[in-house]
């Protein structure tokens, strides 16, 4: 399959083809109308035959050197101060350069700086009159102060014209700027949401099968390591693994269903709370881990939900490991507190008195939990107390 990339973003800083065309033309159509205006000026008289060498000058020497400045034109970007100076000195003997060098002049004005615009204009008047003035005199020539004034009026306009188109190009520089850095902040948000969605999914598919697939490990490696079980037994043991096999695969294919329907619509079951938290020392105890339940002055049906989903999962989670590490040991559950101040649980097992079997671990059931548990607000501690017991307590918050 053919894959089609992004069209590239023009550089605003670049000429295309045209931009220079365009350019060049408005150079060459000054030039030739200062050319002719120049004609009209030095030879009024048609009939009158002219000298050989100012009208050798005109009509060769001046169009060719008219030619030369609008060539460097083409490189005043790269060298602009270098090019400016060049231009303009030619206009104080040719007068179809003084197109080009308008152009120069201009582009050298939208870089906005004037220690290279002041120079370039003094120069720029100062070629002007040498034109004028000596190489194509006029025979009617104006007072040196009124030229001089007029030329610097002239030049003042080009630069003007430049410094605004300068200004302009700033402006649009700025907004693609910003339209890039909000670009790049966007696609930071974007892949920092897909990293907390993979993280959340994570942990979702943790919570969900993590349990039932603890219980079918530890019933089918009893069935492993215990040859002489009764007939009755193995039958229990085999229905626990067939029923939390589809418990998995039933709570998978909704996770999934979730996750594949674009705008999350699809059904998704409640999240289990405390309120449930028998069902699950029930399903532990049936399935071999003996478990003891303390509710200590702890009204599960007052727990705000946020709380009590975690609440859940943290019990959820501490049998798990109980069954993987510590298979048969009893399982104290212990749960505290009152509105207003925090939410005590705390799972406590002792060693396992026999071997614990192989369980794969993943090692994203207590990452997972203590995320959890810090975007509720809460704090989390495990670990073993002495040599013989492990504890998972966890503190939530619990508003009044």
């Amino acid at each position: 399959m053919t894959r089609t990339g992004a069209p590239r973003e023009r550089d605003p800083n670049r000429l295309t083809w045209w931009d220079t065309t365009w350019r060049v033309a408005t150079a060459l159509f000054i030039g030739t109308v200062i050319w002719v205006s120049t004609a009209i000026v030095v030879f009024p008289e048609p009939d009158s035959d002219p000298q050989l060498l100012p009208g050798l000058w005109l009509v060769v020497v001046d169009p060719v050197l008219g030619l030369v400045a609008t060539g460097l034109l083409l490189l005043r970007r790269r060298w602009p101060v270098g090019i400016a100076a060049a231009t303009t000195a030619i206009t104080a003997v040719s007068a179809v350069s003084v197109g080009a060098q308008t152009v120069v002049l201009a582009s050298l004005a939208t870089r906005q700086r004037w220690r290279e615009i002041i120079p370039i204009g003094v120069l720029t008047t100062a070629a002007g009159l040498a034109l004028t003035r000596f190489v194509y005199p006029d025979p009617e020539p104006l007072p040196p102060p009124v030229e001089a004034g007029f030329g610097v009026l002239v030049t003042g306009i080009v630069v003007a014209v430049g410094y605004s188109i300068g200004s302009r190009r700033a402006l649009v520089r700025s907004w693609v700027d910003r339209a890039r850095t909000a670009e790049a902040e966007q696609r930071a948000r974007v892949a920092q949401a897909q990293t907390s969605e993979r993280a959340r999914i994570a942990r979702e598919m943790h919570d969900v099968l993590a349990h039932r697939i603890s219980l079918v490990t530890m019933h089918s490696g009893v069935l492993t390591y215990r040859q002489d079980l009764p007939e009755a037994e193995r039958r229990d043991a085999l229905a626990a693994i067939d029923s939390n096999a589809r418990a998995a695969l039933t709570d998978l294919r909704e996770v999934l269903g979730v996750l594949r329907d674009p705008e999350g619509a699809g059904p998704l079951r409640p999240q289990s709370t405390l309120t449930d938290l028998p069902e699950l020392v029930e399903g532990a105890t049936s399935a071999g881990t003996p478990v003891t339940l303390e509710w200590r002055d702890v009204d599960a049906a007052t727990v705000p939900e946020t709380i009590s989903r975690t609440a859940y999962r943290v019990v959820q989670e501490g049998l798990t490991n109980a069954r993987k590490h510590a298979p048969g040991a009893t399982v104290v559950i212990t749960l505290a507190g009152r509105p207003g101040r925090e939410l005590h649980l705390e799972v406590s097992n002792p060693r396992s008195v026999g071997v614990a079997p192989e369980v794969p671990a993943s090692g994203l059931g207590l990452l997972g939990l203590a995320e959890r548990i810090e975007l509720s607000g809460g704090r989390m501690q495990h670990g073993w107390v002495g040599a013989d017991e492990h504890r998972l307590c966890v503190w939530l918050p619990w508003p009044a």
